[in-house]
């Protein structure tokens, strides 16, 4: 059940402003309401069905549930949640709808994240009954990956100019981010990858070369950004670079004439969840009830992926570019002195009216005060749960021609994605997540092959001949 949204302002004014009409027992029964309703269930608990359908490749419940159900009790979780399933079902309309839907949340944050880091820290002070019964507009690394994986969702339905302008997004809003804290996160690696990606098949070299050396000087997805860095630097003549570069990620390996490639690009595991961490200290005038979130990541069954090309060299895995539990830790530490002080100024006004309510209606007050207290000052467990533990990416050259593919979770299961015959300069997209240990993977571009019968092979039972 969703909370209500109370101001803690209006509490105040309705307790103890002087020459108040409202009786103190019409006051317990509102604050018996709104305590109620703010001890619901988190948003964990609430969603925890959904959310082991889509562990189980459940698709089509645990997208009609998150989409559908009010337990979700945020528009922006709604749509992220069933965007994320969408997406690793292959179905790509469908993600690009909902995380539109999730984007159309977070306007106002956003506007004023782009407008400066002071009017970010503005908004997002505000002071209510407890957190969980604000609107919710995703957490500063959720409105980045937001962007970056309506990327990939705009990638896998072939709209490359909507996915470049979604990688960018990502990229500035991070920024922003690290402007508010006054620190970089090793993070922004999945957008500015898909955003050099991008500006190569524009036949912009120099601009995709600067992506990788934010790659590079933010330390995530180095081997990636490094072989590419080395590659682009020969393209453009920054020869003095390239000293430098091979001597830190080696020589660069000439690729056959007219090469296509083939991109890997997939989400590990489940992403992290957060608890609540509390504290009670009674004190003579009523209970203090602080209260703030922390994270914690899932175990992950599977550590990468491996693309196997036939007629190509060594299988090439992939790498993190995007450790979603570290940054999520981070940009969540970076917010718990503003949430702790909130807390803190919360509490104290609770106990204020614990005093009135003990003074007008004796000991009943004072226990309806602090089981007030207690019960209204809960942290904000809400988060966007789809997400992966990490992005990670791969990239392989081959020569143009038929190629049959397959992908491999390490410590998990393979999947034939078949023979795609690839033309000259062409890059093809395997776009994957892995759940527990399965795999799901869908392929963007390239000539699928179709892989003829055996002559002598019975039809499947039911076939229609």
């Amino acid at each position: 059940m969703a909370s209500r949204i109370v101001p803690m302002t209006l509490l105040h004014r309705f307790s103890l402003r002087r020459g108040a009409v409202v009786s103190t027992w019409r006051l317990l029964v509102v604050l018996y309401v709104v305590a109620w309703s703010a001890g619901c269930a988190s948003y964990t608990e609430r969603t925890r069905e959904a959310l082991a359908d889509f562990e189980r490749g459940q698709f089509d419940r645990a997208y009609s549930t998150f989409r559908e159900s009010k337990e979700t009790g945020s528009e922006f979780l709604s749509g992220a949640e069933a965007g994320t399933v969408a997406l690793v079902a292959g179905r790509f309309d469908d993600s690009v709808r909902e995380l539109d839907r999730a984007m159309a949340v977070t306007q106002d944050a956003e506007r004023e994240a782009l407008l400066s880091a002071g009017n970010l820290e503005d908004w997002l002070l505000s002071w209510t009954l407890n957190e969980g019964v604000k609107r919710y507009v995703g957490e500063g690394y959720e409105r980045a990956l937001l962007h970056a994986t309506a990327a990939i969702a705009r990638l896998g339905k072939g709209d490359l100019e909507g996915a470049r302008v979604e990688s960018r997004r990502a990229n500035q809003l991070l920024e922003s981010e690290e402007e508010l804290y006054k620190k970089e996160y090793m993070a922004g690696g999945l957008g500015h990858f898909l955003s050099a990606l991008f500006y190569e098949l524009d036949g912009k070299p120099d601009e995709a070369f600067i992506d990788y050396a934010r790659m590079r000087s933010k330390g995530v997805g180095l081997a990636l950004a490094g072989s590419a860095l080395v590659r682009l630097g020969r393209v453009l003549g920054r020869d003095d670079e390239v000293e430098e570069l091979e001597r830190q990620f080696g020589a660069h390996q000439p690729l056959p004439e007219g090469a296509a490639s083939i991109v890997v690009i997939g989400g590990i595991g489940m992403g992290p969840f957060k608890r609540e961490h509390s504290l009670l200290i009674p004190t003579p005038d009523g209970v203090l009830s602080w209260s703030v979130p922390t994270f914690e990541r899932r175990p992950t069954l599977v550590g990468d992926l491996e693309l196997s090309v036939e007629g190509g060299d060594t299988p090439v895995r992939t790498i993190v570019v995007e450790d979603v539990g570290v940054v999520a830790k981070e940009n969540l530490e970076d917010r718990l002195l503003m949430l702790s002080a909130k807390s803190a100024v919360r509490a104290v006004l609770k106990r204020e009216l614990t005093q009135k309510l003990e003074s007008e209606a004796g000991l009943l007050g004072r226990i309806a005060g602090d089981v007030f207290s207690i019960l209204t000052e809960r942290a904000d467990l809400r988060s966007w749960t789809t997400l992966p533990d990490t992005w990670q990416a791969a990239r392989v050259f081959v020569p143009a021609g038929s190629h049959s593919m397959r992908l491999s979770a390490r410590g998990g299961e393979s999947v034939e994605l078949g023979t795609f015959e690839l033309d000259r300069g062409e890059t093809v997209f395997v776009i994957a997540r892995t759940l527990n240990t399965r795999v799901y993977a869908h392929t963007v571009g390239g000539k699928r092959v179709p892989v003829a019968a055996s002559p002598t092979e019975a039809p499947a039972p039911g076939a229609l001949p």
